[in-house]
């Protein structure tokens, strides 16, 4: 199946998020199972079109606009096998930074029209539209609301990556940009509700996923519904979960050169090297104390203040172990992490910066890997550290409680610990039910064995989504507009 993916992000050219990774990699499994998918994403500032081989395929292509025609390029390359094109527009996407401009929504609703312009220009045809979150979202309701447009009675397929990040915009926006909105007569849902892109996405898709299947039932709930439960809840006919997965090239604890040693599940003696490592460059003592390491972005999200609670109490409490974070976020959090170190020099290390090489050596060298989120859509986090043997505490929410059976309550087959309340008493109580696992050295090996072992790669999330193109292909055939 000839599939386009629209997306703002993808690794290796341009990361922020989980969406980069679900870009680079989802498109690759899809082809290497036989379909020709092809990525189209913004040309960002960042991007070294030199570098990846990238070549203008198209120049000053008018995009129609309320404002008149505007001009976008075109440029195709390749990246891993999946061809990849990239929309140039200098005024609005070469920024210094991918997101938190104040023109976000017109940056990315004018993506959204210069691909319907481009797309049809291609000596290539999809058979499905697979849009990505609210950037990619406004597609949908463009397309929908032309029936002359060549891709106009085209499957549409909606993946939720992060439902709280809306991308909410109000009638000024609407009408100075003739907007469609539908959706309004739906489960009599208000137009307020629907005043965002994801809300044109959840309208318009022939097919809805989210990427894990907790998360699916959790945006039904009003807890994690962001108003737009009830919305959800009529659409759940076609609303499914699939679970992202890693790249098990790009994340080989037998490979990696990012590590100072490999190993496998099979041998994890030369494991005990990265962990030095970890411990040298961090400062701290090269002990067998429980090492604990995050490797996140501090946003309330993400519970950093949720971690800093628990790994205070265990410290006050005069628990031997030591902590390792690097990320960046919200000032609040970095305050709270410096506040910890300078409290406890000997136990806790803090990098307040991106650095993904050092990340590779925490996931490589750390015992323990932290996620407390309060919501998590997937969660990539977890899974790697479980590749590289370290072993997950994490929140019961969204794909960490797909992807993490505790270790207490599944003997058999846990690879983790697992706590519920977002509070730091919580976390507190799993980790120490983790520490306690850690001084049975027999117990501990088997848990991590479990994690290496376990498959998380794209080939089975691949395999979902082939089929999830099949029904969304079936919906726009033999149905109504689901929208109405």
């Amino acid at each position: 199946m000839n599939v386009l993916f629209v997306t703002v992000e993808m690794s290796p050219l341009i990361k922020v998020g989980g969406l980069a990774d679900v870009a680079g990699s989802l498109p690759k499994a899809l082809v290497a199972r036989g379909h020709d998918v092809r990525v189209i994403m913004p040309l960002h500032q960042a991007i070294d079109t030199a570098r990846h081989g990238f070549r203008r395929i198209r120049d000053g292509v008018p995009v129609e606009t309320p404002r008149g025609p505007e001009q976008a390029g075109l440029w195709q390359g390749d990246i891993g096998g999946v061809t990849v094109y990239l929309v140039e527009a200098a005024d609005l996407f070469e920024r210094p930074r991918v997101y938190g401009e104040p023109d976000d929504t017109q940056r990315w609703l004018f993506f959204c029209d210069a691909v319907l312009a481009l797309a049809p220009l291609l000596d290539w045809r999809p058979e499905v539209l697979h849009l990505n979150d609210w950037h990619a979202a406004f597609v949908a309701p463009r397309l929908r609301a032309s029936p002359s447009h060549p891709f106009a009675s085209m499957p549409l397929v909606y993946t939720i990556h992060n439902l709280a990040l809306k991308g909410e915009f109000d009638e000024t926006f609407v009408t100075a940009n003739n907007l469609p909105i539908a959706g309004a007569s739906t489960a009599a849902i208000d137009r307020a509700t629907l005043m965002s892109g994801m809300a044109q996405g959840i309208a318009h898709a022939d097919a809805l996923n989210t990427v894990s299947e907790t998360y699916a039932t959790e945006i039904l709930t009003p807890e994690f519904g962001v108003g737009l439960d009830a919305f959800l809840r009529g659409r759940a006919g076609v609303l499914t979960g699939i679970l992202n997965g890693i790249d098990y090239e790009e994340f080989d604890p037998a490979t990696d050169p990012r590590i100072p040693a490999h190993f496998t599940a099979g041998e994890l003696g030369p494991r005990a090297e990265v962990r030095r490592s970890l411990q040298r460059g961090a400062g701290l003592a090269e002990s067998d104390v429980p090492l604990i390491g995050i490797v996140n972005r501090l946003f309330w999200q993400k519970g950093a203040d949720i971690a800093v609670e628990g790994v205070a109490e265990l410290l006050n409490e005069g628990a031997s172990l030591q902590f390792v974070v690097l990320g960046t976020g919200e000032e609040q959090y970095h305050h709270q992490l410096v506040e910890l170190e300078a409290r406890f020099p000997d136990s806790v290390k803090l990098y307040l910066t991106f650095d993904p090489d050092l990340a590779q050596v925490i996931y490589a060298g750390s015992d323990m890997f932290l996620m407390p989120s309060r919501y998590e859509p997937c969660g990539l986090g977890q899974m790697i550290a479980m590749r590289y043997g370290s072993v997950p505490v994490v929140r019961r929410t969204g794909g960490l409680a797909d992807t993490v059976p505790d270790a207490d309550e599944h003997p058999e087959s846990g690879r983790g610990f697992v706590f519920d309340d977002p509070d730091g008493t919580s976390l507190a109580a799993a980790l120490r039910r983790a520490i306690r696992a850690f001084g049975d050295p027999e117990r501990w090996r088997a848990i991590q064995s479990r994690g290496m072992r376990a498959d998380f790669s794209w080939r089975g999330a691949a395999g979902r989504y082939a089929d999830l193109y099949e029904f969304a292909s079936r919906q726009r055939t033999g149905a109504v507009d689901p929208t109405h």
